[in-house]
């Protein structure tokens, strides 16, 4: 039984991995369409800037939280304290990055140079 829970437990670690690569993709792609999109087509720079920036930041915020996971995943299948110790400096750098990029999200939502696309 310990052993199936381990090996779920790893293929789901890195299926969230790549989940979170894909979310990364998917927002970069996203991010460079609407650059494109509301600068060539539309001419508006500004907006189009605010908007590529507050996509691609939503789908880095989400990815971070997959990868997150994982860690907490692999850490859990075979822990040893030099892991543990990883996984904290990890998961904290990464908690670090998420609260300054959804604080900066939220920053930018307020002052409204974020519209409804």
């Amino acid at each position: 039984m310990q052993e199936t829970v381990k090996t779920v437990a790893f293929y789901v670690a890195y299926i969230s991995e790549g989940i979170a690569v894909a979310i990364i993709f998917s927002g970069i792609g996203g991010s460079l369409w609407i650059y494109l999109r509301k600068t060539f087509f539309l001419k508006s720079d500004f907006r189009a800037i605010a908007e590529s920036r507050d996509h691609l930041g939503h789908s880095l915020s989400l990815a971070l939280e997959f990868l997150i996971g994982a860690d907490i995943l692999k850490t859990a299948i075979s822990p040893s304290w030099q892991d543990i110790g990883q996984l904290a400096a990890i998961v904290g750098i990464r908690t670090v990055l998420n609260f300054f990029l959804t604080r900066e999200l939220k920053s930018e939502e307020n002052k409204g140079t974020i519209h409804d696309k």
